[in-house]
């Protein structure tokens, strides 16, 4: 006999939900939001902060939950199927034993979250708790969409997501030991450092993901695509790294001394990744880096007025709080790049001239830009898909050319 589920109006979730904000907030007359094995379908959950909240056993089959902060909740082998999680935030959330079957979790910050089996103790459907039945549940994702998701350090051992989308996803240090992704698409997935021992990629698609420290001698790989794939630096890229590196502190010279003191650094197609971040913090304007390689660096608050670098892999980088007045980006890649309070306005060359930032044809996928500006920057022909953009910072123009594309307003 079917264990069934205690039905819970949206009224009475509300009323639990605002006592449980009460808690997390600080505020008088808070409580935990506890709710196991209660029948939540079809619930709208959106935007609540839920935070540490448990929901163990529970039914949100295509519930609501977009942009909910779920940060530590427990949805321990929840029904999730056809949940909407868009731009949710689940950092560390204990999701083992879910379903998620066709659930969208597209640009969701899910942060070292637990998505392995779970073994849950169900009550018996008419002597409750007093008789349970002891399953073990495997995580499920068949179908589902992480587009854009953060899943850096995410436990998704012997998780099954055949079919699932990942594209573009940050997945960093993921642990996807036997893991069945067949036929996922992890088109330009940031896989640096994952664990794929095991892992089932059968007829997956890993167009141009980033796999370095990828290691995927034990992994199933038939009929794979790996078309494009950026590996980890060469040999040679290691070596080139200390004259790479003194030749931007001469750059950085320069700037500092008006020019009287070294010269623009000239890094054209070199990897730079080898570097790390010792580009952070510093001033090089006039940098020409056209179809350099930067994926995944640490360049918060680097000056780079004017420089060049039309066809550069910056996705991943953490561009917080650069100067990047004037940057040509033309065709760059910036998916997942972090932007927020960085400077791409126009950059003054005159009286009455200015050089705008250039994106044209770039490709700005999930990346954030909140607290950006963007005075006068050029986006014809920019994707923009899942990013996160505050609205009031662009044009009339600008958003026209834009909206189609799908950016997400901050």
């Amino acid at each position: 006999m079917t264990f069934v589920r205690r039905r819970l109006g949206q009224g009475d979730l509300d009323m639990f939900i605002a006592a449980h904000e009460r808690l997390v907030e600080g505020r008088p007359g808070g409580r935990r939001l506890a709710l196991k094995f209660v029948d939540l379908n079809g619930l709208d959950l959106s935007g609540r902060n839920l935070a540490e909240a448990d929901f163990t056993g529970c039914a949100l089959e295509n519930a609501r939950l977009v942009g909910a902060r779920m940060n530590g909740a427990v949805l321990f082998c929840a029904d999730l199927r056809g949940a909407d999680f868009t731009g949710a935030q689940l950092v560390r959330a204990d999701l083992r034993g879910a379903c998620l079957r066709g659930a969208s979790l597209m640009n969701a910050d899910l942060t070292r979250a637990d998505f392995r089996e779970g073994v849950i103790a169900v009550p018996h459907a008419t002597r409750g708790l007093a008789a349970v039945k002891h399953e073990t549940r495997q995580g499920i994702a068949d179908g589902a969409t992480f587009a854009g998701a953060t899943l850096d350090g995410g436990q998704f051992d012997g998780i099954n997501a055949f079919r699932a989308d990942f594209s573009d996803c940050s997945m960093r240090g993921a642990m996807l030991t036997g893991a069945n992704l067949k036929d996922a698409n992890l088109t330009g997935a940031m896989l640096e450092n994952a664990s794929v021992d095991g892992c089932n990629l059968e007829g997956a698609r890993l167009t141009g993901a980033i796999l370095t420290g990828v290691a995927f001698e034990r992994a199933t790989m038939t009929r794979t695509d790996m078309t494009g794939v950026l590996r980890g630096p060469s040999e040679d890229a290691r070596s080139r790294a200390a004259d790479l590196g003194e030749r931007a502190l001469d750059a950085n010279a320069w700037a500092e001394s008006g020019g009287v003191l070294g010269q623009p650094a000239i890094f054209d197609g070199e990897d730079l990744r080898p570097l790390g971040d010792r580009l952070k913090s510093l001033r090089l304007p006039g940098l020409s880096a056209r179809h350099a390689c930067l994926a995944g660096m640490d360049l918060r608050g680097i000056g780079l007025q004017g420089a060049a670098l039309e066809g550069s892999d910056l996705r991943g980088c953490d561009l917080r709080g650069a100067d990047l007045r004037g940057v040509r980006l033309n065709g760059a890649l910036l998916n997942k790049a972090d932007l927020r309070g960085a400077n791409l306005g126009a950059l003054a060359i005159g009286k009455d001239r200015s050089m705008p930032v250039i994106l044209v044809e770039a490709s700005l996928r999930f990346a954030r830009l909140e607290g950006a500006i963007l005075n006068g920057a050029r986006l014809e022909g920019a994707d923009v898909t899942g990013a996160r953009i505050d609205a009031a910072a662009l044009s009339d123009e600008q958003r026209g050319s834009i909206s189609s594309r799908g950016a997400a307003a901050a």
